[in-house]
Protein backbone atom coordinates (compact mmCIF):
# COMPACT_ATOMS: atom_id res chain seq x y z
CA UNK A 1 0.00 0.00 0.00
CA UNK A 2 1.41 3.38 -1.08
CA UNK A 3 1.53 6.07 1.60
CA UNK A 4 0.60 9.45 0.13
CA UNK A 5 2.14 12.60 1.59
CA UNK A 6 -0.23 14.62 3.69
CA UNK A 7 -0.46 18.38 3.34
CA UNK A 8 -2.17 20.88 5.56
CA UNK A 9 -1.48 23.70 3.04
CA UNK A 10 -4.59 25.07 1.45
CA UNK A 11 -5.48 26.07 -2.07
CA UNK A 12 -2.87 26.30 -4.84
CA UNK A 13 0.09 24.97 -2.87
CA UNK A 14 -1.53 21.66 -1.89
CA UNK A 15 0.58 18.63 -2.76
CA UNK A 16 -2.02 17.28 -5.17
CA UNK A 17 -1.47 20.35 -7.36
CA UNK A 18 2.34 20.16 -7.41
CA UNK A 19 4.36 18.94 -10.38
CA UNK A 20 7.86 17.54 -10.90
CA UNK A 21 8.80 20.23 -13.44
CA UNK A 22 8.28 23.98 -13.45
CA UNK A 23 5.49 25.07 -15.78
CA UNK A 24 7.37 28.31 -16.52
CA UNK A 25 11.00 27.32 -17.15
CA UNK A 26 10.94 23.49 -17.08
CA UNK A 27 13.35 23.23 -14.14
CA UNK A 28 13.13 19.81 -12.32
CA UNK A 29 11.24 20.02 -9.03
CA UNK A 30 10.51 17.89 -5.96
CA UNK A 31 7.03 17.64 -4.51
CA UNK A 32 8.39 19.48 -1.47
CA UNK A 33 9.15 22.55 -3.62
CA UNK A 34 6.46 25.18 -3.22
CA UNK A 35 8.31 27.47 -5.64
CA UNK A 36 10.73 26.93 -8.49
CA UNK A 37 14.30 27.64 -7.29
CA UNK A 38 15.21 28.74 -10.83
CA UNK A 39 12.51 31.30 -11.68
CA UNK A 40 10.51 31.59 -8.40
CA UNK A 41 7.16 30.67 -9.97
CA UNK A 42 4.70 28.81 -7.73
CA UNK A 43 4.79 25.03 -8.22
CA UNK A 44 1.10 24.53 -8.94
CA UNK A 45 -0.97 23.02 -11.71
CA UNK A 46 -4.24 24.33 -10.31
CA UNK A 47 -6.21 26.67 -12.57
CA UNK A 48 -6.43 30.21 -11.26
CA UNK A 49 -9.67 31.25 -9.60
CA UNK A 50 -10.55 34.85 -8.78
CA UNK A 51 -9.66 34.15 -5.15
CA UNK A 52 -6.21 32.82 -6.15
CA UNK A 53 -5.65 35.81 -8.40
CA UNK A 54 -6.44 38.38 -5.72
CA UNK A 55 -4.48 36.44 -3.09
CA UNK A 56 -1.38 36.68 -5.27
CA UNK A 57 -2.00 40.35 -6.01
CA UNK A 58 -2.36 41.38 -2.37
CA UNK A 59 0.57 39.24 -1.25
CA UNK A 60 2.80 41.00 -3.79
CA UNK A 61 1.49 44.40 -2.63
CA UNK A 62 2.13 43.56 1.03
CA UNK A 63 5.59 42.27 0.13
CA UNK A 64 6.38 45.50 -1.75
CA UNK A 65 5.04 47.60 1.14
CA UNK A 66 7.31 45.72 3.54
CA UNK A 67 10.31 46.27 1.26
CA UNK A 68 9.41 49.92 0.87
CA UNK A 69 9.17 50.47 4.63
CA UNK A 70 12.53 48.78 5.27
CA UNK A 71 14.09 50.78 2.43
CA UNK A 72 12.81 54.08 3.79
CA UNK A 73 13.90 53.34 7.37
CA UNK A 74 17.39 52.26 6.31
CA UNK A 75 17.76 55.17 3.91
CA UNK A 76 16.58 57.87 6.29
CA UNK A 77 18.25 56.75 9.52
CA UNK A 78 21.40 54.92 8.47
CA UNK A 79 23.33 56.84 5.78
CA UNK A 80 25.29 54.48 3.52
CA UNK A 81 24.01 51.31 5.24
CA UNK A 82 21.39 50.41 2.65
CA UNK A 83 23.98 50.47 -0.15
CA UNK A 84 26.39 48.30 1.82
CA UNK A 85 23.65 45.79 2.58
CA UNK A 86 22.47 45.71 -1.02
CA UNK A 87 25.86 45.14 -2.65
CA UNK A 88 26.73 42.55 0.01
CA UNK A 89 23.76 40.44 -1.07
CA UNK A 90 20.94 41.55 1.24
CA UNK A 91 18.56 42.51 -1.57
CA UNK A 92 15.18 40.88 -0.99
CA UNK A 93 14.62 43.12 2.05
CA UNK A 94 14.89 46.30 -0.02
CA UNK A 95 13.27 47.65 -3.16
CA UNK A 96 15.23 47.66 -6.40
CA UNK A 97 17.31 50.91 -6.44
CA UNK A 98 16.60 51.63 -10.11
CA UNK A 99 12.83 51.10 -9.85
CA UNK A 100 12.66 53.00 -6.55
CA UNK A 101 14.47 56.04 -7.98
CA UNK A 102 12.38 56.05 -11.16
CA UNK A 103 9.14 55.91 -9.15
CA UNK A 104 10.21 58.82 -6.92
CA UNK A 105 11.36 60.92 -9.86
CA UNK A 106 8.08 60.44 -11.72
CA UNK A 107 6.02 61.23 -8.59
CA UNK A 108 7.99 64.40 -7.87
CA UNK A 109 7.87 65.83 -11.39
CA UNK A 110 4.19 64.94 -11.74
CA UNK A 111 3.51 66.87 -8.53
CA UNK A 112 5.47 69.83 -9.86
CA UNK A 113 3.67 69.77 -13.19
CA UNK A 114 0.23 69.39 -11.59
CA UNK A 115 0.63 72.11 -8.97
CA UNK A 116 2.44 74.68 -11.12
CA UNK A 117 0.12 76.32 -13.61
CA UNK A 118 2.63 76.64 -16.45
CA UNK A 119 -0.24 76.97 -18.94
CA UNK A 120 -0.49 80.62 -17.87
CA UNK A 121 2.82 81.18 -19.62
CA UNK A 122 0.99 80.61 -22.90
CA UNK A 123 -0.58 84.06 -22.37
CA UNK A 124 2.89 85.52 -22.90
CA UNK A 125 3.32 83.68 -26.20
CA UNK A 126 3.69 85.71 -29.38
CA UNK A 127 3.14 84.83 -33.01
CA UNK A 128 4.77 87.65 -34.89
CA UNK A 129 8.04 88.43 -36.57
CA UNK A 130 10.42 91.23 -35.63
CA UNK A 131 9.15 93.29 -38.53
CA UNK A 132 5.57 93.13 -37.21
CA UNK A 133 6.11 95.29 -34.15
CA UNK A 134 5.36 98.52 -36.07
CA UNK A 135 1.83 99.21 -37.26
CA UNK A 136 0.84 100.95 -40.49
CA UNK A 137 0.90 104.35 -38.76
CA UNK A 138 4.52 103.91 -37.69
CA UNK A 139 3.65 103.30 -34.04
CA UNK A 140 5.30 100.63 -31.93
CA UNK A 141 2.89 97.76 -31.19
CA UNK A 142 2.97 96.04 -27.81
CA UNK A 143 1.20 92.69 -28.15
CA UNK A 144 2.52 90.62 -25.28
CA UNK A 145 0.54 89.51 -22.23
CA UNK A 146 -2.71 91.03 -20.96
CA UNK A 147 -4.03 94.52 -21.78
CA UNK A 148 -2.72 95.81 -18.46
CA UNK A 149 0.76 94.38 -19.14
CA UNK A 150 0.72 95.87 -22.65
CA UNK A 151 -0.14 99.31 -21.27
CA UNK A 152 2.66 99.13 -18.70
CA UNK A 153 5.18 98.09 -21.37
CA UNK A 154 3.97 100.87 -23.67
CA UNK A 155 4.57 103.43 -20.90
CA UNK A 156 8.11 102.14 -20.38
CA UNK A 157 8.86 102.30 -24.11
CA UNK A 158 7.40 105.84 -24.35
CA UNK A 159 9.47 107.00 -21.38
CA UNK A 160 12.67 105.75 -23.01
CA UNK A 161 11.88 107.72 -26.19
CA UNK A 162 13.29 105.05 -28.45
CA UNK A 163 10.38 104.77 -30.86
CA UNK A 164 12.33 106.50 -33.63
CA UNK A 165 15.33 104.18 -33.34
CA UNK A 166 13.11 101.09 -33.21
CA UNK A 167 11.20 102.23 -36.26
CA UNK A 168 14.41 102.75 -38.24
CA UNK A 169 15.74 99.30 -37.33
CA UNK A 170 12.36 97.70 -38.03
CA UNK A 171 12.08 99.34 -41.44
CA UNK A 172 15.52 97.99 -42.33
CA UNK A 173 14.39 94.49 -41.24
CA UNK A 174 11.20 94.84 -43.27
CA UNK A 175 13.24 95.73 -46.34
CA UNK A 176 15.46 92.70 -45.81
CA UNK A 177 12.41 90.47 -45.32
CA UNK A 178 10.87 91.78 -48.54
CA UNK A 179 14.06 90.96 -50.46
CA UNK A 180 14.15 87.42 -49.04
CA UNK A 181 10.45 86.82 -49.73
CA UNK A 182 10.82 87.98 -53.34
CA UNK A 183 12.68 84.75 -54.15
CA UNK A 184 13.04 82.52 -51.03
CA UNK A 185 14.37 79.50 -52.92
CA UNK A 186 17.20 81.47 -54.54
CA UNK A 187 18.27 83.12 -51.27
CA UNK A 188 18.04 79.81 -49.40
CA UNK A 189 20.13 77.83 -51.87
CA UNK A 190 22.81 80.50 -52.14
CA UNK A 191 23.95 79.53 -48.64
CA UNK A 192 24.93 76.00 -49.71
CA UNK A 193 28.62 76.93 -50.09
CA UNK A 194 28.81 79.23 -47.04
CA UNK A 195 30.64 78.46 -43.81
CA UNK A 196 28.77 76.12 -41.45
CA UNK A 197 27.60 78.72 -38.90
CA UNK A 198 26.67 81.29 -41.53
CA UNK A 199 24.83 78.64 -43.56
CA UNK A 200 22.72 77.50 -40.61
CA UNK A 201 21.85 81.03 -39.50
CA UNK A 202 20.98 82.18 -43.02
CA UNK A 203 18.82 79.18 -43.83
CA UNK A 204 17.09 79.35 -40.45
CA UNK A 205 16.24 83.02 -41.01
CA UNK A 206 14.52 82.25 -44.32
CA UNK A 207 12.59 79.23 -43.00
CA UNK A 208 11.48 81.21 -39.95
CA UNK A 209 10.31 84.05 -42.20
CA UNK A 210 8.34 81.68 -44.46
CA UNK A 211 6.65 80.12 -41.42
CA UNK A 212 5.56 83.54 -40.16
CA UNK A 213 4.62 85.20 -43.44
CA UNK A 214 3.58 82.30 -45.66
CA UNK A 215 2.30 79.99 -42.91
CA UNK A 216 4.67 77.26 -44.09
CA UNK A 217 4.14 74.11 -42.01
CA UNK A 218 5.42 71.15 -44.07
CA UNK A 219 8.89 70.50 -45.43
CA UNK A 220 7.49 68.93 -48.62
CA UNK A 221 5.70 72.21 -49.35
CA UNK A 222 8.99 74.07 -49.04
CA UNK A 223 10.68 71.54 -51.31
CA UNK A 224 8.00 71.80 -53.99
CA UNK A 225 7.43 75.57 -53.94
CA UNK A 226 10.98 76.82 -53.42
CA UNK A 227 13.19 74.05 -54.80
CA UNK A 228 14.87 73.25 -51.50
CA UNK A 229 16.80 69.99 -51.56
CA UNK A 230 15.76 67.18 -49.19
CA UNK A 231 18.82 66.72 -46.98
CA UNK A 232 19.31 65.93 -43.26
CA UNK A 233 20.64 69.44 -42.64
CA UNK A 234 17.69 71.15 -44.31
CA UNK A 235 15.24 68.97 -42.40
CA UNK A 236 16.90 69.73 -39.07
CA UNK A 237 16.82 73.47 -39.80
CA UNK A 238 13.14 73.25 -40.81
CA UNK A 239 12.17 71.24 -37.70
CA UNK A 240 14.13 73.57 -35.43
CA UNK A 241 12.43 76.64 -36.87
CA UNK A 242 9.04 74.97 -36.39
CA UNK A 243 9.83 74.06 -32.81
CA UNK A 244 11.07 77.54 -31.92
CA UNK A 245 7.98 79.05 -33.55
CA UNK A 246 5.74 76.77 -31.48
CA UNK A 247 7.73 77.58 -28.33
CA UNK A 248 7.24 81.34 -28.80
CA UNK A 249 3.50 80.77 -29.22
CA UNK A 250 3.06 78.25 -26.37
CA UNK A 251 5.91 78.57 -23.82
CA UNK A 252 3.79 77.06 -21.02
CA UNK A 253 3.17 73.86 -22.96
CA UNK A 254 6.89 73.65 -23.67
CA UNK A 255 7.74 73.86 -19.95
CA UNK A 256 5.28 71.05 -19.17
CA UNK A 257 6.80 68.94 -21.94
CA UNK A 258 10.29 69.66 -20.57
CA UNK A 259 9.35 68.64 -17.03
CA UNK A 260 7.85 65.36 -18.25
CA UNK A 261 11.29 64.37 -19.61
CA UNK A 262 13.28 65.20 -16.47
CA UNK A 263 12.79 61.85 -14.67
CA UNK A 264 14.26 59.94 -17.58
CA UNK A 265 17.12 62.43 -17.97
CA UNK A 266 18.20 61.49 -14.46
CA UNK A 267 19.04 57.98 -15.63
CA UNK A 268 21.32 59.27 -18.38
CA UNK A 269 22.99 61.78 -16.08
CA UNK A 270 23.72 59.60 -13.04
CA UNK A 271 25.69 56.86 -14.88
CA UNK A 272 28.02 59.56 -16.26
CA UNK A 273 28.43 61.16 -12.85
CA UNK A 274 29.14 57.74 -11.34
CA UNK A 275 32.26 57.45 -13.51
CA UNK A 276 33.76 60.33 -11.53
CA UNK A 277 32.83 58.67 -8.22
CA UNK A 278 34.52 55.47 -9.41
CA UNK A 279 37.68 57.42 -10.38
CA UNK A 280 37.65 59.27 -7.04
CA UNK A 281 37.52 55.97 -5.13
CA UNK A 282 39.42 53.83 -7.62
CA UNK A 283 41.53 52.23 -4.87
CA UNK A 284 38.48 50.93 -3.09
CA UNK A 285 37.18 47.38 -3.59
CA UNK A 286 33.93 48.59 -5.13
CA UNK A 287 33.21 48.24 -8.85
CA UNK A 288 31.31 50.69 -11.06
CA UNK A 289 27.91 49.10 -10.35
CA UNK A 290 28.44 49.45 -6.60
CA UNK A 291 29.08 53.17 -7.03
CA UNK A 292 26.03 53.45 -9.30
CA UNK A 293 23.79 51.86 -6.63
CA UNK A 294 25.23 54.35 -4.12
CA UNK A 295 24.30 57.19 -6.51
CA UNK A 296 20.78 55.81 -6.99
CA UNK A 297 20.19 55.57 -3.25
CA UNK A 298 21.38 59.11 -2.57
CA UNK A 299 19.40 60.54 -5.46
CA UNK A 300 16.33 58.68 -4.17
CA UNK A 301 16.72 60.34 -0.79
CA UNK A 302 16.99 63.73 -2.50
CA UNK A 303 13.66 63.14 -4.26
CA UNK A 304 12.07 61.99 -0.99
CA UNK A 305 13.15 65.22 0.71
CA UNK A 306 12.01 67.31 -2.27
CA UNK A 307 8.59 65.64 -2.16
CA UNK A 308 8.29 66.30 1.60
CA UNK A 309 9.41 69.91 1.07
CA UNK A 310 6.87 70.32 -1.73
CA UNK A 311 4.05 69.04 0.49
CA UNK A 312 5.12 71.24 3.42
CA UNK A 313 5.26 74.31 1.19
CA UNK A 314 1.85 73.55 -0.33
CA UNK A 315 0.07 72.82 2.98
CA UNK A 316 1.62 75.53 5.17
CA UNK A 317 2.43 78.12 2.47
CA UNK A 318 6.08 78.41 3.54
CA UNK A 319 9.45 78.07 1.82
CA UNK A 320 11.19 75.03 3.32
CA UNK A 321 13.39 74.00 0.41
CA UNK A 322 16.62 75.27 1.97
CA UNK A 323 15.97 73.23 5.13
CA UNK A 324 15.67 69.94 3.24
CA UNK A 325 18.62 70.74 0.96
CA UNK A 326 20.72 71.33 4.10
CA UNK A 327 19.54 67.99 5.51
CA UNK A 328 20.45 66.25 2.25
CA UNK A 329 23.90 67.89 2.12
CA UNK A 330 24.64 66.65 5.65
CA UNK A 331 23.25 63.21 4.89
CA UNK A 332 25.35 62.89 1.72
CA UNK A 333 28.55 63.65 3.63
CA UNK A 334 27.71 61.06 6.30
CA UNK A 335 26.77 58.48 3.65
CA UNK A 336 30.08 58.97 1.82
CA UNK A 337 32.06 58.73 5.06
CA UNK A 338 30.31 55.56 6.22
CA UNK A 339 30.07 53.76 2.88
CA UNK A 340 33.64 54.41 1.74
CA UNK A 341 35.06 54.26 5.26
CA UNK A 342 37.51 57.16 4.92
CA UNK A 343 38.62 59.91 7.29
CA UNK A 344 36.86 63.23 7.69
CA UNK A 345 39.42 65.31 5.79
CA UNK A 346 39.55 63.01 2.75
CA UNK A 347 35.75 62.81 2.70
CA UNK A 348 35.42 66.61 2.80
CA UNK A 349 37.82 67.04 -0.13
CA UNK A 350 36.08 64.40 -2.24
CA UNK A 351 32.69 65.68 -1.18
CA UNK A 352 33.48 69.17 -2.48
CA UNK A 353 35.06 67.91 -5.70
CA UNK A 354 32.20 65.53 -6.50
CA UNK A 355 29.55 68.15 -5.79
CA UNK A 356 31.33 70.60 -8.10
CA UNK A 357 31.40 67.96 -10.84
CA UNK A 358 27.76 67.14 -10.12
CA UNK A 359 26.59 70.72 -10.67
CA UNK A 360 28.68 71.11 -13.83
CA UNK A 361 27.27 67.89 -15.31
CA UNK A 362 23.75 68.81 -14.18
CA UNK A 363 24.03 72.20 -15.94
CA UNK A 364 25.27 70.53 -19.13
CA UNK A 365 22.44 67.96 -18.94
CA UNK A 366 19.79 70.65 -18.50
CA UNK A 367 21.22 72.62 -21.43
CA UNK A 368 21.23 69.52 -23.66
CA UNK A 369 17.69 68.64 -22.54
CA UNK A 370 16.45 72.18 -23.18
CA UNK A 371 18.11 72.36 -26.60
CA UNK A 372 16.93 68.89 -27.60
CA UNK A 373 13.40 69.59 -26.40
CA UNK A 374 13.34 72.88 -28.26
CA UNK A 375 14.44 71.23 -31.50
CA UNK A 376 11.96 68.36 -31.22
CA UNK A 377 9.04 70.28 -29.65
Amino acid sequence: MQIKPVSYIKRRHQLKYRDTACKNCGHPLDLSDKFCPNCSQANSTKKLTLKDFFDEFFSSVISYDSQLLKTLVAMLWYPGKITKDYINGKRVSYTNPFRFLLSLAIVYFLMMSYDSDFSKLNDLGVDMGTSDIIDDNGTLKINIGSDEQQNELQKVVDSLKINKEIIEVTNAIKLNDSILLSNPGFHYNKYKDSAFARRLIGKYEIVNLLMKKKKLRKFNKMKEDYGVLESPENKVIFNTAGSVSKFTRQPGSFVNDLISKLPFTTFFFLPVFTIFIWLMYIRKKYNYTDHLIFSFHNQSLLFILLIISFLVNTIFDVSSGWVFITIFSTYLFLAMKKFYNQGTFKTIVKYLLLNTIFFILASISVFILFTGSLITY
